[in-house]
């Protein structure tokens, strides 16, 4: 599929979404597994504050627990072949039960870790794993319910990665206080397994209807430009975002502040995250979606040279936190709804897999190049590097969707003097 024309004809022959009803209950459900799947990653740059700071590990470095982290987000994209061929198998929620099993375990199995190759194995990949497991077949399944409040539902959907990011960050902060490591991964697990297991139990897929091309990849639709456009800015964006996500609490650290304020810096980020991303889909489905999203990649990289470059203050990066928390994660809160956007919803899952890997380099790479850009000697100022990588990052992407919106408009200039104004207009609706 090459063109948005193409994707309207795709459309035209499916049953149009119900634009609510049952959608919403599975919106609950997406909000529910991305704020204790996704949310649980999140924290982790509180664990990764609390591996800098306490020498728990004797035979592992900075780069050892950037890796683990980042093997969180590459594992689980890695995943997405597996589950979507397991969800074509056996339907979506096969796979989400296997994740929701296999989470609390990795928990559990790595609060007895005593190497850090366990760590690698559990807190990283397994995580990663198990996220991706029950991510990634639900993600195609709200643009099923939604038409035009699709971009609106996924937005709140992402915006349960802030509001669990919140409530773990907190909770991992005072746990590890007052607890310590191994007790706050195995109370955690807990939680995430009754919560995911009761949003597996309420999503409900409307494939019987659509019938979607479930195939693991397509690379077919990789001759169409629009979507190597969006794989471009997918793959740019995840260096800022990683970047940003992991490195606030160690920077905070780097200020002379104590592990409390590291974890508040933290879940501000988050609840940047829980209000932004519902505004996001409000103003997407209002005023465009390729333009606010590469209004807000663009917004983030600025914001990163104009407070967190200069923020030496706790009140300031506080700010810069909440901030930066409402957009940073614009990829989440969009890449749904534009993949189905360009492509059609029977070949989103199979493009959804290209975008997955896509990103799985950048997820992996993007704290460990940050913490080998630190200069730790230096303080605050130890950042610089770090935070240039990461303001780039977002300002490089931003410019694939000015691209893109660039090139589908002059598409539909092309086309208006056949379709007339009035076909025009509502194309743009």
């Amino acid at each position: 599929m090459s063109s948005d024309s193409e994707d309207r004809d795709d459309t035209e022959r499916i049953p149009p979404p119900p634009d609510g009803g049952y959608g919403w209950i599975c919106v609950l459900a997406q909000f529910l597994i991305n704020g204790f799947a996704w949310g649980f990653v999140a924290s982790y740059s509180v664990y990764l504050a609390y591996y800098l700071s306490h020498n728990l590990f004797q035979e592992a470095g900075p780069v050892d627990f950037a890796l683990i982290g980042g093997f969180n987000y590459a594992f689980a994209l890695l995943t997405a072949p597996l589950a979507t061929l397991l969800a074509r198998l056996y339907g979506v929620r096969a796979p989400m039960f296997l994740g929701v099993i296999i989470l609390p375990a990795s928990l559990v199995g790595a609060s007895f870790a005593t190497k850090v190759w366990h760590l690698y194995l559990l807190q990283g990949m397994a995580v990663g794993i198990s996220v991706g497991l029950i991510y990634i077949p639900s993600t195609a399944v709200i643009p099923q319910w939604f038409s035009r409040k699709r971009i609106l539902a996924n937005s709140i959907c992402a915006a349960g990665s802030g509001v669990g990011g919140l409530v773990l960050c907190y909770a991992t902060q005072a746990m590890l206080r007052n607890l310590g490591l191994f007790w706050c991964l195995r109370i955690t697990a807990a939680v995430v397994f009754c919560i995911n297991l009761v949003a597996t139990l309420l999503v409900r897929s409307r494939n019987e209807v659509i019938q979607p091309d479930q195939r693991m990849f397509n690379f077919r639709l990789l001759r169409s430009y629009h979507a190597l456009l969006l794989i471009g800015w997918s793959f740019v964006v995840m260096f800022g975002y990683v970047t940003l996500m992991f490195s606030l609490s160690d920077y905070t650290l780097a200020l002379g502040r104590s592990d409390q304020d590291s974890g508040t810096v933290a879940a501000m980020l988050s609840l940047g995250t829980a209000i932004g991303r519902p505004a996001i889909g409000y103003l997407s489905d209002r005023y465009g979606r390729v333009e606010i999203a590469g209004l807000l990649t663009a917004g983030c990289g600025v914001l990163v040279f104009v407070l967190w470059v200069p923020a030496t203050v706790y009140g300031v990066l506080l700010v810069f936190a909440l901030l930066s928390g409402a957009i940073l994660g614009v990829f989440w809160a969009v890449i749904g709804p534009l993949s189905a956007e360009i492509v059609g919803l029977k070949e989103l899952p199979a493009f959804l897999s290209i975008v997955w890997l896509s990103v799985i380099p950048p997820s992996a790479a993007a704290e460990v190049i940050a913490l080998e850009l630190r200069r730790p000697g230096l303080g605050a100022r130890g950042y610089l590097y770090p935070q240039i990588f990461a303001g780039l990052s977002y300002i490089i992407a931003s410019l694939f969707l000015l691209q893109l919106w660039r090139s589908r408009r002059a598409e539909k200039l092309a086309h208006l003097p056949r379709i007339g104004v009035r076909e025009y207009c509502r194309t743009l609706s």
